[in-house]
């Protein structure tokens, strides 16, 4: 039954969870801009303040990785790291995208393609596709989106667009297989499930190593 805290800082959102066991039990997070540096800490607290849980018993800490916002990633893991040092507990790192395209996944069954997108300013984006077990279709890349981007697999397949880089998206992508929902975010409670059964298979990050996977220099 790990307790293991998300942080999510890759987006403008930043948040951040604790879960038993892959469930969710409570969630903070604000979207002021450019406030991580200045509310991750104070989120952690109040989130253990509210479910009266000791930070002592937390099991392990996972970080969204990236890619996405850098300052945001470089402030989540510099936090994440600082915990795991000082609980002597093991981190935990989950692709950016592909927690976003579970929780599309589980909000928005029976697409052909989930296809997440983080902004990375003007028309360009931080994507991938993945196929409904979440095995992935496109790598992670960072895409200038236009009209012929996705062209040739909506031809053939419905694909969910998704995500805060899917907005200005929506004029350019013109196609009755192209579905967008901008209500699904960047989430620390997106973390939760796979963190949770990377825990259990012993897939933890080198604490003195690890960095943000930022995807550009």
């Amino acid at each position: 039954m790990a307790l293991i805290l998300g942080i999510e800082t890759a987006t403008q959102v930043c948040s951040v969870s604790l879960a038993r066991a892959g469930e969710v039990l409570n969630e903070r997070y604000t979207e002021e801009a450019n406030a991580h540096s200045a509310k991750l800490a104070l989120l952690i607290r109040q989130l253990f303040e509210e479910t009266g849980i000791p930070m002592k018993e937390l099991q392990a800490v996972a970080v969204s990785k990236g890619p996405g916002s850098y300052t945001g990633l470089r402030i989540g893991v510099s936090t994440a790291k600082g915990l795991c040092y000082g609980l002597g507990i093991p981190l935990i790192s989950v692709s950016s995208l592909r927690s976003l395209a579970a929780a599309a996944l589980s909000l928005r069954p029976g697409m052909d393609l989930y296809c997440p997108m983080l902004d990375a300013r003007r028309m360009e984006v931080y994507t991938a596709l993945y196929q409904p077990d979440l095995n992935p279709a496109m790598d992670i890349r960072a895409v200038v989106v236009d009209r012929d981007t996705f062209a040739g697999p909506l031809e053939s397949q419905r694909i969910l667009f998704f995500g805060n880089g899917a907005g200005k998206c929506m004029d350019v992508i013109n196609h009755p297989n192209a579905l967008f929902d901008l209500s699904i975010r960047a989430s620390a409670n997106n973390l939760a499930q796979v963190a949770y059964e990377r825990y259990h298979k012993g897939q933890m990050e080198d604490l003195a190593y690890f960095e943000p996977y930022y995807l550009k220099d």
